[in-house]
């Protein structure tokens, strides 16, 4: 064959290829101006577009309702710009292979897939709302932090946002300043100015280039910058410093508390409309003082109805405040003060005890219902729930849910079908506990509704289901881990014989 008609057939196949694969690709369609991708069509997608912010979420996780209503403003507000980004979303409890493909581990998140590169995007930093998300794309197409060269400019900035981001550079184009616009590009929930004013540099008493968080234009922390200085220890500072000593919990600092670097959080339940309010507030303030960059000291106003869920976490009521929670995001475990007292001294010993660990977690139960264990889904809380989960007799089946989950609510139905399933066993318990109620003392990192196996042995061991939330699927899993109890235990047995004897022999010697 001649080269030209090797040519011609190598071309004539690359087209049928690509026909048959257009032909076997599903089609994409959009929601509210926002690519649906599958895995089918995915790579398609990228290949249509240079510049594809794709959204990974949910739909019934409690983060990814408030996401997916963001990110449709952004698509709408993206057609007034000129921006060339284009809009997707991956719905993961749907394309479960997609997500596994792509090493999605968290919803909801952000990635930006550039130039059709599938496995090398962009992660976007954790942006609650569309107006930050516009601002990160925006900063990444162009220039990221303003550029101001004398104070009436500055003082403009300052009156329209509570924190402020400045940067101090002798030259604004070169150098050290460019660490400083890496940050602005990925910190898109601040506003960021930069300048190289001589009159600037005076008023805040400032030779060295530097950044600054000003809040109500006056220093709140200073950061000085040299040619050793990365893009991750300036966005370590801002994130240590931007928020106030105490911060208030409310619908816009709520994603900054939750987001924080600082795990350990001081909070104050208090109703601010109360005589002594004034006093007690100064005083967590003071306190805050001695612990900033160690512990974020945060106040729940117990007075605001909009604060009802986040109290229903923390299961306080009204009539409870004032009182003061130590909590631990990585373990969710919680510390109340033991004491009465909210002095100085009284709340700087607290935070020195659970600093040094020897603060002891704050346990609570509701009632042992009457009759939990006659129905079906026997009804677990706080004080009854280890007597029953740890019984070496019984595979108990656990699911923590939070009454005012959707997702959590759509398992009752399921929960009664397995009930059901297991009404004729001896060794199967189909039970459940409200978790936002009742406080058990095992790690609990999932979201809820989790579900978890507690199974026939002496060990205290636990199993976590991340599977379908389907019947058959939880049967198959609990059909495993009962095989699986059956002969530890018997192993169980046999060491636990062993250890008796030997203490017979021992008792006897001593004889």
């Amino acid at each position: 064959m001649k080269p030209m008609q090797v040519c011609f057939v190598l071309l004539l196949s690359v087209c049928e290829c690509g026909a048959l694969a257009e032909k076997d690709m599903e089609p994409i369609t959009e929601d509210k101006g926002v690519l649906v991708l599958t895995k089918s069509n995915f790579e398609w997608a990228l290949m249509q577009h240079n510049q594809l912010l794709v959204q990974f979420y949910a739909p019934l996780s409690g983060e990814s309702l408030g996401s997916i209503l963001e990110f449709a403003k952004v698509a709408t507000d993206l057609k007034e710009t000129t921006s060339s980004v284009n809009l997707g979303q991956v719905d993961v409890s749907k394309e479960k292979d997609l997500a596994k493909e792509l090493n999605v581990t968290s919803v909801p998140s952000l990635r930006l897939y550039l130039s059709g590169d599938k496995y090398n995007p962009v992660n976007c930093p954790a942006l609650k709302t569309s107006t930050s998300i516009l601002t990160w794309l925006r900063r990444r197409e162009g220039q990221s932090a303003d550029l101001i060269t004398d104070l009436s400019q500055l003082e403009s900035f300052v009156a329209e946002d509570d924190v402020v981001v400045l940067g101090l550079f002798k030259d604004v184009d070169k150098g050290v300043v460019k660490v400083f616009y890496d940050v602005a590009a990925d910190v898109a929930d601040l506003p960021f100015v930069v300048t190289g004013s001589k009159e600037i540099f005076s008023k805040y008493n400032i030779t060295d280039e530097s950044v600054v968080l000003l809040r109500k234009s006056k220093i709140a922390e200073q950061f000085e910058i040299t040619s050793q200085t990365i893009k991750e220890d300036v966005i370590h500072f801002i994130r240590m410093y931007e928020m106030s000593l105490v911060t208030e919990y409310n619908g816009k600092t709520s994603g900054k508390i939750l987001n924080s670097l600082l795990q350990n959080h001081m909070v104050l339940f208090i109703d601010k409309t109360e005589k002594g309010f004034r006093q007690i507030y100064r005083t967590f303030k003071s306190t805050a003082k001695q612990f900033r960059g160690v512990v974020l000291f945060v106040l729940i106003d117990t007075g605001e109805p909009r604060n009802g869920r986040i109290m229903e976490y923390f299961h306080v009521r009204r009539e409870d405040a004032p009182l003061v929670r130590m909590v631990n995001l990585t373990d969710s475990f919680q510390y109340q003060l033991p004491s009465d007292q909210l002095d100085a001294q009284t709340l700087t010993d607290f935070c020195q005890s659970y600093l040094q660990g020897k603060a002891k977690p704050k346990l609570q139960s509701e009632p042992i219902p009457d009759g939990w264990d006659k129905q079906p889904v026997k009804e677990l809380v706080g004080m009854n729930f280890e007597r029953v989960a740890f019984n070496p007799d019984k595979n108990v089946l656990v699911l923590f849910y939070a009454p005012w989950c959707p997702e959590s609510q759509m398992l009752f139905i399921l929960w009664e079908e397995l009930a059901e399933h297991y009404s004729d066993s001896g060794d199967v318990v189909v039970s459940r506990i409200d978790i936002t109620a009742n406080d058990v003392h095992i790690r609990m990192t999932d979201r809820y509704p989790t579900i978890k196996l507690f199974p026939a042995v002496y060990d205290e061991r636990v199993v976590s289901y991340s599977g379908q939330k389907k019947l058959e699927p939880i049967v198959e899993f609990v059909s495993v881990e009962r095989v699986r109890a059956q002969k530890d235990k018997a192993k169980e047995e046999v060491e636990r014989k062993k250890y008796l004897d030997q203490q017979k022999s021992i008792a006897k010697e001593e004889l």
